[in-house]
């Protein structure tokens, strides 16, 4: 069921930016030409974006481990117990035009369970690190302006880039441990959209779909945030709150039994950060 809402979601997504250009990242109003105020603002001037964010995801879906197969479930609401440990964040460099950027992750969850009256200890650690190009295809005026003294807009960004991720996990039996890993690199396709609401809010969206069959199966990430625009340490700033998900369907097909691994995984919950121009 998460699998599918996540695709309709990418692709009403891709159906409502298609209609937008018909008329003509990781996080909102990432464009330096929106940040900062006009009479100061250098023409094609590369401005750097750091945005730390935290994600409270829960991880919910079915992996095969060590020939182990198991239901992955850490819900919202036990995150912070089954959290060990998270670093998250995403820098991006832009010149209002173009742009690149780099979106990192690293995760320990631990979680126990119970299989024919054996408890079951899994350890999980997942490293994902992303990196994208994107431009600014469609823009649009609507009128007035924001607080950094540029016009509100709404503006279609398509991007594109790779996914890597590295999966660790240790499964626990009585008398038994195993641990097994595996990476993959997911190519993937996306768009970004940012809308000024007002002078202040500011809504972001992003659907990527990846993999294929080069790396997993399939990918869909998909996220939108609501950020209000200030100013923090003399900098502009935007405060931002919204929901991400990740859905993965990986295999290793070229092994099976104990060193089979397969992880059909969706990661979703809310994520609150922030995002500075420097």
């Amino acid at each position: 069921m998460t699998r599918c809402l996540l695709l309709v979601g990418s692709v009403a997504l891709l159906a409502a930016a298609s209609l937008l250009t018909s008329h003509a990242a990781s996080a909102a109003d990432f464009d330096q030409t929106r940040m900062t105020p006009e009479q100061t603002r250098p023409e094609r001037e590369w401005a750097v974006i750091v945005s730390p964010y935290a994600w409270a995801a829960s991880l919910k879906g079915d992996a095969s481990l060590a020939g182990f197969n198991t239901d992955v479930d850490v819900p919202f609401s036990d995150v912070f117990d089954h959290l060990d440990f998270v670093l998250m964040g995403n820098i991006e460099v832009t010149n209002g035009q173009w742009g690149f950027y780099v979106d990192a992750q690293h995760v320990r969850t631990s979680q126990d369970e119970e299989l024919l009256s054996n408890e079951i200890g899994l350890k999980i650690r997942t490293t994902s690190l992303a990196a994208g190009a994107f431009f600014k295809a469609y823009e649009v005026e609507l009128g007035g302006e924001t607080v950094f003294a540029r016009p509100r807009t709404l503006s279609i960004e398509p991007t594109a880039g790779i996914r890597w991720t590295k999966l660790e996990a240790d499964v626990s039996v009585p008398g038994f441990n195993a641990s097994k890993s595996a990476d993959w690199t997911d190519p993937f396709i996306g768009l970004r959209m940012n809308a000024d609401l007002t002078e202040r809010w500011n809504l972001f969206a992003e659907a990527d779909v990846g993999g294929f069959g080069v790396g997993s199966r399939l990918s869909v990430n998909a996220q939108a945030y609501l950020g209000y625009r200030t100013m923090m340490l003399g900098r502009p700033t935007i405060l931002r709150a919204g929901y991400r998900a990740l859905y993965q369907d990986y295999e290793n097909d070229d092994f099976t039994g104990a060193n089979k691994f397969r992880w059909d995984v969706t990661q979703h919950g809310p994520v609150v950060g922030l995002s500075m121009r420097f």
